[in-house]
């Protein structure tokens, strides 16, 4: 081609570099790319893979220093959102991504969310009734959570406004990336030392991140553990939308990692107000008993009172007096006294009818001042009927 024409002219390596610096210069230095990771490999401490979509793909590496940093190693199939730059190797034109974050996309965490569900739910381990209740006013508490970070901030004080005399037990674990087996290390740690610190419940805390960074509380293994932990556990895992399989698992599940303070700690006003309640009410059941038995004790003391053996020998005078009386108005004396008298025979027994009497007996005639002797003249009986 003749020089005349106009057109550029260039070497190989000439051209090469051209590319190079046109990518360079056109190109953004980082960017975010949406994948699926398809045949990685690992050559010489290094990860090949490929990044494809439904209509094209382009070669990748993740460098062995960049490797060990990262929170995810992405299997065949992993949708993936990669953090990367243009590799272009101007001595054969060579074009890839060079990989400097990876994490799961969010259809791979919710697919990977999906199958572990599917796995856990026909042994029960979402069923409410294997759910503990939460104790009503915990001694101490274990807190696992990211150290420093404003949702442990934000649980340290409302747990002090709530109710400070509850012991905070704080643990540290990571909460991002492939970090499953540190955090099911921690929390075993927790439960073997439960009894020695008297811990009553466990809360598993993370605030905010996005639903693929939750991604490690989808692991199987820490359900499990939870499912099996001896203390009520309280998950309170990124915003109120995210569900993990931890929150599944769980035996109670808040919408935030304060929520879970909020309802695992009592509020001491409304206890207050609920103790001076309660108060007021015994005072009440006090008062009344008291009244109660003071008329118990007077009731005592007035039966005391009628028991006195001085006011027992005055009445049982008293009855004796009115029986006295009666006696007396009763007596044979008495009627002697009313104009009757008493008839006796000549052998001194009392005669009560006419029939004992015959005409010439000699009577003694009773009066009320004395006595006299008599002589029967006649026998006249009372006609019949009379």
């Amino acid at each position: 081609m003749s020089a005349e024409s106009g057109l550029p002219r260039y070497g190989v390596a000439e051209l090469n570099q051209a590319i190079g610096t046109l990518l360079e210069r056109g190109f953004a230095p980082r960017f975010l790319l949406d994948a699926t990771v398809s045949r990685p490999q690992l050559k010489k401490g290094h990860l090949w893979l490929t990044l494809v979509d439904d209509q094209a793909s382009i070669s990748a590496v993740v460098w062995a220093s960049q490797l060990a940093k990262l929170s995810h190693r992405p299997a065949e199939g992993d949708g993936v959102v990669v953090v990367g730059r243009l590799n272009f190797w101007a001595a054969r034109a060579n074009l890839c991504v060079q990989v400097l974050d990876l994490r799961p996309s969010l259809s791979a965490v919710l697919r990977r969310f999906e199958q572990v569900r599917q796995a856990l739910e026909p042994e029960g381990l979402f069923a409410p009734e294997r759910k503990q209740p939460l104790p009503q006013m915990p001694a101490a508490i274990a807190l696992l959570t990211s150290v420093p970070s404003s949702a442990l901030a934000d649980m340290l004080r409302t747990a002090a406004e709530r109710w400070p005399s509850t012991r905070i037990h704080v643990v540290p674990i990571p909460v991002q990336g492939a970090v499953e087996a540190q955090i099911c290390q921690a929390l075993t740690s927790v439960i073997l030392q439960a009894e020695g610190l008297s811990l009553e419940a466990v809360v598993l805390a993370r605030g905010g991140g996005s639903r693929e960074d939750l991604a490690v509380f989808d692991g199987e293994e820490l359900a499990r553990l939870i499912a099996a932990c001896p203390l009520p556990v309280v998950t309170g895992l990124g915003h109120e939308d995210d569900t993990t399989i931890a929150d599944l698992v769980a035996d109670y599940r808040a919408a935030t990692p304060t929520a879970a303070i909020v309802a695992l700690l009592p509020e001491r006003s409304s206890i207050g107000l609920a103790l001076g309640q309660i108060r007021a009410h015994l005072g009440q059941l006090v008062a009344l008993r008291l009244q109660a038995e003071r008329q118990r004790q007077r009731g005592r003391l007035e039966q005391l009172d009628r028991c006195h053996p001085s006011r027992l020998l005055q009445e049982r005078r008293r009855e004796l007096g009115h029986r006295l009386e009666l006696l007396g108005a009763l007596s044979p004396q008495r009627l002697l006294e009313r104009g009757f008298a008493l008839v006796r025979g000549e052998s001194g027994q009392l005669v009560r009818s006419v029939g004992q009497l015959h005409a010439g007996d000699s009577l003694q005639v009773e009066l009320a001042d004395g006595s006299i002797g008599a002589q029967v003249t006649a026998v006249r009986p009372s006609p019949p009927g009379s």
